[in-house]
């Protein structure tokens, strides 16, 4: 195995790209969204790239049908498929600690543990809105700190929970012994929030417990990440802001006596690949010609907690609140401030620049501009790797597999095959 540090890439699967018109190119795959084939080559196509792995956001309510599905296939039901369709890439998803038990989570998480062989990985969030609280019978989303405090308690409870079983737990003696009841124990778990009495049903699986991921911008959530997670999901739209982010997380992982270099930070990555920059801008272009401007208010108002559809198109954007007066989700209103501060944008622009990835950092270019600009980020401490969102799948991905990868490969900053068979083993960076 190479000594060289390398970088970490995963492909986060979102219906037809994170464009949010994608499904209206007469090349989106649209159709096919309840199609576990569809997912299952989408898998297969980052598996041929030696991604880390595939990764599914979740969301539990319907905004606007009229704009396109964000949701359809439940991602562990999807990702069970996907386990038996690859061999090598890691499966992650988003499980949320506002809406499920602890107890319901860790077996879930487990058995995706056993059935892909050590490959999943578990997103921990607490859900953004109230929309999705009155799907799971409130009224609306509790307090932030109050929700930061029950996933706290709940990562603590299903960590609990797959320690419950020994690695060597199972005996299966067929005279007599299935599992040593010695290496099997309750955890009597009685907090603020939960009440798990434990052992889990399931036996320990493969990697132990599944890599945990965190991707909350908030004071509570950066805590909560350098506490407990192994892969970070950043918001950064360039390279300041992505410093800023990781030296901070970094820090903080150092504060919490962990190993700030064992927990990889990943902001999203929208890339446009062309063969020329001219050409790359002409896709940009085509799909942002595709969005229909009603619903990237309708998004831009959700994002902002602002109404935007007074704005005028043309004009700059208005003063929005500072970030310590938002309530909703941080991250993206931070970004959403600083690209109103570093570009200065029309209110036209910045739906531009949302349209894919709602503000991430976007690199439009050839192969080598693209690899360019991976490898700046990747050497000034701005990220371990990258959460590529695609703006239109599958064609966006598979350009990014092969023609931005083999560039990377080349320079010697990624696995030109795997070489470990766990998530957990990928995400392993080998000594610098």
């Amino acid at each position: 195995m190479t000594s060289r540090k390398q970088l970490h890439l995963n492909a986060f699967l979102f219906a037809c790209g994170h464009h949010g018109a994608a499904w209206r190119h007469p090349a989106s795959q649209v159709e096919r969204l309840a199609d576990i084939t569809y997912y299952e080559e989408l898998a297969q196509t980052a598996e041929r790239g030696c991604l880390d792995a595939v990764f599914f956001a979740d969301g539990h309510s319907v905004r606007d049908p009229a704009a396109g599905g964000m949701w359809f296939l439940e991602p562990l039901t999807a990702l069970s498929a996907m386990a038996r369709a690859t061999e090598r890439i890691g499966l992650v998803t988003t499980v949320s600690s506002t809406f499920y038990t602890p107890f319901h989570a860790a077996r879930m998480l487990a058995s995706l543990d056993h059935i892909s062989g050590g490959r999943a990985g578990w997103n921990v969030v607490t859900s953004m809105f109230d929309a999705e609280a009155r799907n799971h019978g409130l009224e609306e989303m509790p307090p932030h700190d109050e929700r930061y405090s029950r996933a706290a308690e709940f990562v603590d409870v299903a960590l609990a929970l797959w320690d419950s079983w020994d690695a060597d737990a199972l005996v299966l003696e067929r005279d007599g012994v299935f599992a040593d009841p010695a290496k099997i124990a309750p955890i009597h778990h009685r907090g603020k929030h939960f009440l798990v009495d434990g052992p889990l049903t399931v036996p320990r699986s493969p990697q132990g417990r599944p890599v945990l991921f965190q991707a909350g911008a908030s004071e509570q959530g950066r805590d909560l990440a350098a506490r407990c997670a192994e892969g970070i999901y950043a918001v950064a739209y360039d390279l300041e802001s992505a410093q800023s982010y990781y030296g901070d997380v970094k820090r903080r992982i150092r504060a919490a006596g962990r190993d700030a270099d064992a927990v990889t930070v990943m902001p999203g990555l929208v890339t446009y690949v062309g063969s020329t920059t001219e050409e790359a801008y002409r896709k940009k272009a085509e799909l942002d010609a595709l969005l229909p401007v009603e619903q990237s208010i309708a998004q831009l108002s959700l994002f902002t907690h602002q109404d935007c559809s007074t704005w005028e198109l043309d004009a700059p954007v208005p003063a929005l609140p500072p970030l310590s007066e938002f309530t909703g989700p941080q991250g993206r209103y931070d970004t959403i401030l600083r690209i109103i501060e570093k570009d200065r944008p029309t209110v036209r622009a910045l739906l531009g620049t949302l349209a894919a990835g709602g503000g991430h950092c976007t690199m439009i270019g050839t192969p080598e501009s693209i690899a360019d600009d991976i490898e700046r980020w990747f050497h000034a401490d701005g990220a371990d790797g990258f959460n590529l969102m695609p703006p239109m799948y599958p064609d966006s991905l598979t350009e990014f597999v092969d023609e931005v990868v083999p560039v990377l490969q080349k320079r010697g900053l990624f696995r030109t095959e795997y070489e470990t068979a766990t998530l957990r083993e990928h995400l392993s960076s080998p000594p610098q």
